[in-house]
């Protein structure tokens, strides 16, 4: 398992396991997840993502996220064999965690039989 990966490796993998999402926030915040909850992952603008919770058709809860920001994604060993995925940035010239996700699994990633990356799951 890789222990550090970039945001542009990270985003598209997120959005092919929104069922696996256990949790996310920031240091203010946090949403947990839930049985009648989907994740859903789209773009404000060009330059802001948009994690949101709904239930049926309604937000529950949503969380901004600006790429620019974000200089890599630390993977750790969460805990009860969960992940954690700690989105991170330099502040002042210390890392910071802005944004976080905690799933079910660690990042995979599989070869394909035309040599080529696949996802796992």
């Amino acid at each position: 398992m890789k222990n550090s990966i970039s945001f542009k490796e990270f985003w598209p993998w997120l959005t092919e396991h929104p069922n696996c999402i256990v949790r996310a926030g920031t240091a203010d915040s946090v949403i947990y997840d839930d049985d009648d909850y989907f994740w859903r992952f789209t773009e404000e603008d060009v330059r802001t993502l948009l994690v949101q919770v709904m239930r049926g058709k309604r937000p529950v809860a949503e969380m901004f996220i600006e790429p620019e920001h974000v200089t890599s994604v630390q993977i750790t060993p969460g805990e009860k064999g969960e992940f954690n995925f700690d989105l991170v940035t330099e502040m002042q010239g210390q890392p910071q965690v802005i944004y976080y996700f905690v799933l079910t699994h660690a990042f995979e990633e599989v070869e394909r039989n035309d040599g080529g990356h696949g996802r796992l799951h």
